[in-house]
């Protein structure tokens, strides 16, 4: 029987599959079925920064500009954030109480300031990890590339500097220099880097002529992304690797561990076959391994990485050259 056990977050985890933050997994009864199927550990859903603010912008708007309401703005601001974060707390002692495997606790980002505050709370509430989930979409034609990397590096050191637990960087690909963002967040002293967020899309409705949201779920065709950049990056970054998007089956997640992931995150997958699936998942994977004589996940893991590959060629090639020429449909 293969041993399946791993290392992600700076933690040791029993098998590489994580539930990924999502709606699931605000849940306890879903988190305990998860649990009980095996999962190796469990991403709360995120604090999101842009729904405390999105409640005290509701409030302004319900109290019509009043006077004496602006006179008690940062009061407010305060009740607000201190509400949501209770809760937040309250949810994470719920979960370590109720499951025995590794539970993690996301914050998702769009500023620094009181959020890292936050995140000593969640430490203080027994959380295993803290997650940042951290995005700015680079449509500020004036800011620079340098400066939104500053942002990444700088809510991530302050966010060290205050909690004790390990802490990974959950990211997207928007970067100008991807792998050097990776390798500067590793030297910070993260644990680990997952990679990519999927993130909410527009789409356009052709009938009323108006902007729509995309799929929100991802596809099966997506994982090809973070696989290449799990390829390139696996063993040349002085952190641990997860990969997320697009993994909707075992031969997926086989893909991402020969690439060099220490781990996986799913959540798509589970809208569609339920929390218990991850018990599925994870025999269809043991099974592959015994079939090919890999005795543990950390035979396997990098064996076909850019390091390890015997043409690394294929990580870096970008153009479809002559095999475009010669698809037929």
């Amino acid at each position: 029987m293969a041993n399946l056990s791993t290392r992600f977050f700076g933690l040791e985890l029993k098998n590489p599959l994580v539930i990924a933050s999502s709606g699931l997994t605000n849940s306890l009864e879903n988190i305990k079925i998860f649990a009980e199927s095996g999962a190796g550990a469990v991403v709360l859903k995120s604090i999101f920064e842009e729904e405390v603010y999105f409640e005290y912008e509701e409030m302004m708007r319900k109290q019509g500009g009043s006077h004496h309401f602006h006179e008690h703005l940062d009061y407010f601001d305060y009740q607000i954030k201190d509400e949501n974060v209770k809760d937040y707390i309250r949810f994470i002692s719920d979960v370590k109480e109720a499951v025995d495997i590794p539970v993690v606790g996301s914050i998702n980002c769009i500023s620094s300031g009181d959020w890292v505050q936050f995140a000593s709370k969640i430490e203080a509430a027994g959380a295993d990890a803290i997650e940042l989930n951290l995005f700015i979409l680079p449509s500020d034609l004036n800011k620079s590339a340098s400066e939104a990397s500053e942002f990444y590096l700088s809510t991530v050191k302050a966010v060290l500097a205050k909690v004790n637990i390990p802490v990974s960087v959950k990211i997207s690909s928007y970067f100008s220099n991807l792998g050097g963002m990776v390798k500067e967040l590793a030297e910070a002293g993260v644990a680990g880097v997952t990679m990519f967020n999927r993130f909410y899309s527009p789409d356009v409705d052709l009938n009323s002529l108006s902007l729509k949201a995309a799929n929100v779920l991802s596809s099966p065709s997506e994982y090809v992304m973070p696989l290449r950049w799990i390829g390139l990056l696996a063993g040349r970054v002085e952190c641990q690797l997860a990969a997320t998007t697009g993994i909707h089956d075992a031969d997926t997640a086989i893909k991402m561990l020969l690439a060099g992931a220490d781990a996986v995150q799913l959540a798509s997958i589970f809208y569609h076959k339920g929390p218990a699936y991850a018990k599925e998942l994870l025999a269809e994977m043991e099974k592959w391994m015994d079939e090919k004589g890999f005795a543990s996940v950390e035979e396997m893991k990098g064996k076909l990485s850019f390091t390890n590959a015997k043409n690394p060629g294929w990580y870096e090639r970008v153009q479809f050259m002559n095999y475009f020429g010669e698809y037929n449909g």
